[in-house]
């Protein structure tokens, strides 16, 4: 499946939840924010209809998150459900990894390919502090159980300036002695995150080629992203560095999302999209949504328009669009 601008989406993700365990400060304010109701979430049959259809063109990839994902019961289940599906080649999941302590057996038993955990800092008060009551030892383990199942898996890390700048390398330095990939992560300005001071990506390369040495480029397949990778002398795994916003990907983009209510959304950055929910709920038939979506699809907006004033500006928080 191809949009208007020739782009192959093969890719799509998938939020389950706009509910968490945490509260991290660049996705919610201090006291949380109100959560869909039950009846506001899309069914995991629904979901797997979904998948059905766009399967059929081309859509081989997908990513399930949140709010956090193994917040929602039987998330396990959706998982070996859509490895079933004909056409679906990875089913992986981003995740805070707490939830996921103790259950990494599980998900590898389900059919899961691929684990990002979202990992901003090793230190104990800092993790608390920025998840308001996280625990990172649960994160540890649940790195160390997805390593021994041989679950392919990522470190997301957001550089922050006056919260995580000191442990950068330290950070870093759990690819020498894991085979994971780290990926320093730019800082999106969206909802709660517009109060935060990033680290910008040159810094962090310049401190990590400081610490470790050159960075040759590892050219290695990781996954669909967008990450450049690079693998210093000496580790098991690879770095990465993901620059939505100062080296811009959206020319080679292949990815769309469907938000916990059922919205196909086109681009992180614009609010406009498809709503399925109305569309599953109201007795439409499969040629029908099938149409809508691809129709939708091949009008992906060009640029996600970050650094621009535009008219359908996304104002959600990440955990009502799905990390």
């Amino acid at each position: 499946m191809t949009d208007r601008l020739g782009r192959s989406i093969d890719y799509l993700r998938i939020s389950v939840t706009d509910r968490c365990n945490l509260r991290c400060a660049y996705c919610m304010p201090p006291d949380g924010v109100p959560a869909l109701r039950h009846g506001e979430i899309l069914r995991y049959e629904e979901i797997l209809r979904v998948v059905r259809i766009l399967s059929k063109h081309g859509i081989r990839h997908l990513r399930i998150t949140g709010g956090e994902p193994m917040a929602r019961r039987g998330c396990l289940d959706l998982v070996r459900s859509l490895r079933g599906i004909p056409g679906i080649l990875s089913v992986a999941m981003t995740s805070n990894g707490a939830l996921l302590d103790g259950r990494i057996g599980e998900a590898a038993e389900a059919g899961l390919t691929g684990l990002n955990l979202s990992l901003d800092t090793l230190n104990r008060e800092t993790y608390a502090a920025l998840t308001r009551g996280g625990d990172v030892e649960a994160v540890k383990r649940t790195l160390e159980q997805a390593v021994a199942h041989g679950i392919p898996t990522k470190l997301n890390a957001i550089p922050m300036r006056g919260i995580n700048e000191g442990e950068l390398t330290e950070l870093a330095g759990l690819a020498k002695r894991l085979p994971v990939c780290v990926r320093f992560i730019e800082l999106m300005p969206i909802g709660c995150a517009g109060d935060l001071v990033p680290i910008p990506l040159p810094e962090v390369v310049a401190r990590l080629t400081e610490a470790f040495g050159p960075l040759p480029e590892d050219t290695a397949i990781h996954g669909k992203g967008p990450a450049a990778y690079v693998r210093p002398e000496g580790f098991q795994g690879s770095v990465g560095f993901i620059s939505a916003l100062s080296h811009e990907f959206c020319e080679r983009c292949n990815r769309v999302r469907l938000t916990a209510d059922g919205m196909l959304k086109l681009c992180l950055n614009h609010a406009r999209g498809l709503d399925l929910r109305e569309m599953l709920r109201s007795g439409a038939p499969d040629g029908e949504i099938e149409s809508a979506m691809c129709a939708a699809i091949a009008e992906k907006p060009a640029r996600h328009n970050f650094q621009e004033r535009i008219a359908d500006r996304e104002r959600r928080r990440m955990n009502e669009i799905g990390g």
